[in-house]
This record gives C-alpha cells, structure tokens and sequence, in this order.
C-alpha cells in the first residue's frame, strides 16, 4: 500500500482468509482480471493482488476462517491515533483480538472485534 494512500484514504487494506491458495489465486485473478503474485514473508505464504499505487490486498492461507467465522478482514486508517483508537473501540463495545503489532514494512495494525462482532484491522505507519 502507498504511503499517500495510507495517509488519505479510510480503508487501506483487506485480506480474503481462503483454504486453497492457488485455487484462491486463479480465481481471483480471473475474475478480476489481474495479476496475483505468490509471496513469503517469513514463513507466511500469501498472495498479493495486483493494486498499482492505490488500494490493495492478499489472499492469506487460513482453512478455519475461510467462509466461516472472520471472513475478510478490513483495514482502517487510524493514522497517528492507533493507541486512542483501540482504547476507544474497546471503551465503545469492542473486543480486542490482537494487540498493537508491527505488520513489517507495511506499519502496524491492532485487530478487534467492533460493537457488532465484526473483525477489523485498525492500521497506522507507525506505534507513536
């Protein structure tokens, strides 16, 4: 994801959990009609979908959550506010699901469940 993009725009991210990523990958990139490219970071296999410079996302190998409970996962823009932003969600109904973590290159994100149950990503650049 761009750092432009990461900075203005409210959802910056997803990943669509799928059981069989090439399966996944094949249909993705016909449907849509793109390129999918097969990545490793570290020992998590994934697939980007091709996003130019604008908004994106991956197809992550996760058999439980794959057209089950979690479904894809939105990122938000929390850019500068990552710590208010959780303490807010929780203070309102939210559930936390992962603390503040560094996701690489790509910044940081908290995962949580909103007042509805519904999984997202909270995403800034940075912890500070």
């Amino acid at each position: 994801m761009s750092t432009w993009n990461s900075l203005n725009n409210r959802a910056v991210w997803f990943d669509i959990p799928v059981s069989d990523l090439d399966r996944a990958a094949t249909f993705y990139a016909t449907t849509l009609g793109i390129k999918v490219y097969k990545e490793l970071a570290g020992d998590v296999e994934f697939c980007l979908l091709e996003h130019g410079a604008g908004n994106g996302g991956t197809l992550v190998l996760d058999p439980d959550k794959a057209g089950r409970e979690g479904g894809p996962l939105l990122y938000l823009n929390v850019e500068g506010r990552i710590r208010d932003a959780v303490n807010q969600a929780l203070s309102h109904g939210g559930r936390l699901m992962q603390a503040i973590h560094s996701i690489g290159p790509h910044g940081v994100r908290a995962i949580v469940l909103d007042s509805e149950s519904n999984r997202i990503a909270l995403h800034a650049t940075s912890d500070s």
